[in-house]
């Protein structure tokens, strides 16, 4: 459970974070004043978020090539937020991509819109579906 907030709460540091226009440091440290979680959760959420600041690039990349007709722009904020998240979770841990998948899509069902499920699952499963022909 602690993982499942954990990435709740990536996908809305990285939210806040484009909303405000703040740096990293300034979004973690603003959040952080505002939220509350376990040790546990904290670090996992940290962990994800910092990985997909710095990871930025090759995410939108990745999420630019497989929303076949959407630009990264038109994108709403939490599909996109989301979407960072979980190809930020494929690339830098070792969870099993039908988790990070099933994790994303939860998250786009509590805070997306009706669409948003079908929306994140769709560029998921492309972009997981690459990284695996990739490692190949």
């Amino acid at each position: 459970m602690s993982r499942r907030k954990g990435r709740e709460l990536a996908m809305q540091m990285l939210f806040q974070e484009e909303a405000a226009g703040s740096s990293a440091q300034e979004t973690k440290a603003l959040f952080w004043a505002s939220h509350s979680a376990t040790q546990q959760a904290r670090d996992f959420a940290e962990g994800l978020y910092d990985a997909s600041v710095e990871k930025r690039r090759e995410i939108d990349e990745l999420i630019t090539r497989h929303a076949r007709h959407w630009k990264l722009e038109r994108i709403a904020a939490v599909e996109r937020s989301t979407l960072r998240i979980a190809i930020t979770e494929l690339l830098a841990t070792d969870t099993p991509g039908a988790v990070v998948m099933d994790e994303a899509i939860e998250i786009a069902r509590k805070y997306g819109s009706d669409r948003s499920p079908e929306f994140v699952n769709g560029i998921l499963d492309a972009v997981k579906n690459a990284l695996e022909r990739r490692a190949e």
